[in-house]
């Protein structure tokens, strides 16, 4: 006889592994940011999903990530899956306005926190 747990899909526990203030550029797409904030799967609106061309569309089922991000002409806020992300090399700052009521200095490719939003 099968138990309960046996029908039930473990939950699969998986961190991060992007973080904080790190520097990442889209695989695809021609941008970069700095991340804010980190979901653990995905969390925005069921309409924004289906706008995603299904061919390119990521899994649910991972990170998503807030960036501050930028192009070549305008400054805006992303919301990224982890499979569609790679760290930024470049060394080079990111211009958004909002990255300096959020953060300090960048060092190392990762920006840090203002000491009073540290936990």
């Amino acid at each position: 006889m099968s138990s309960e747990s046996d029908s039930v899909p473990a939950k699969v526990s998986r961190s991060a592994r992007y973080r904080i203030g790190q520097v990442v550029r889209h695989r695809v797409y021609p941008f970069r940011g700095v991340i804010f904030d980190v979901d653990p799967t995905f969390s925005n609106t069921e309409e924004w999903w289906n706008s995603i061309p299904e061919e390119v569309r990521p899994v649910k089922d991972q990170p998503f990530y807030h960036l501050y991000a930028e192009n070549e002409t305008s400054y805006y806020v992303a919301y990224v899956s982890e499979q569609n992300l790679v760290p930024d090399d470049t060394g080079e700052p990111v211009d958004h306005p909002e990255v300096g009521e959020m953060f300090g200095d960048l060092r190392d490719g990762t920006y840090h926190l203002h000491a009073e939003l540290r936990h």
